[in-house]
């Protein structure tokens, strides 16, 4: 991969960048844990509310009614992904895009696997509510989903991104 930067940073500050999304997720989980109960749901705005829900599946739910087999491909999936993460920051260190991208998505597939090893699911907070999905989603609420979660999203986008900058210096 080609250079992009006058400087790299070093794997430790994008390591860093995964542990603070893992901290950051993990917090957040052990709070909801602490303070509700499977199902409960507390109401912030007219659009979202703060719930607790397992998920033993992947996005959207996908795999999750396993006989629990899905729990140790996710958890290998998330390990062999992070692997191959750390030999792409390594291997490109100067694309800072990049390399934010993939440590996003390597904090948020490490969250998740913590939850897997600790719980065999993962645990969901956030919930949304938009009329224009109820074609979509029931009632109109996104599925569940956490800070590791929305780290693999913001990571998933700026690899598209990063992708598109790359391809118009390239003309």
């Amino acid at each position: 991969m080609a250079a992009r930067g006058s400087s790299a940073p070093g794997l430790a500050l994008w390591l860093g960048l995964a542990a603070i999304v893992i901290l950051a997720d993990q917090v957040t989980k052990t709070l909801i844990i602490g303070s509700f109960q499977l199902g409960d749901s507390r109401p912030v705005t007219d659009f979202f509310n703060i719930v607790r829900a397992h998920n033993k599946g992947a996005a959207f739910s996908f795999l999750a009614d396993g006989s629990g087999w899905q729990r140790w491909l996710f958890v290998g999936l998330g390990v062999g992904a992070s692997v191959f993460i750390v030999w792409m920051i390594r291997s490109s260190p100067t694309q800072k895009l990049f390399c934010f991208a993939v440590s996003m998505i390597m904090g948020g597939a490490l969250g998740n696997v913590i939850d897997r090893l600790l719980h065999g699911y993962v645990v969901d907070f956030l919930q949304f509510r938009f009329g224009f999905l109820e074609p979509v989603f029931h009632g109109g609420y996104f599925p569940s989903f956490n800070i590791a979660d929305s780290a693999i999203t913001l990571g998933a986008v700026c690899l598209i991104l990063d992708e598109i900058l790359r391809v118009r210096r390239s003309r």
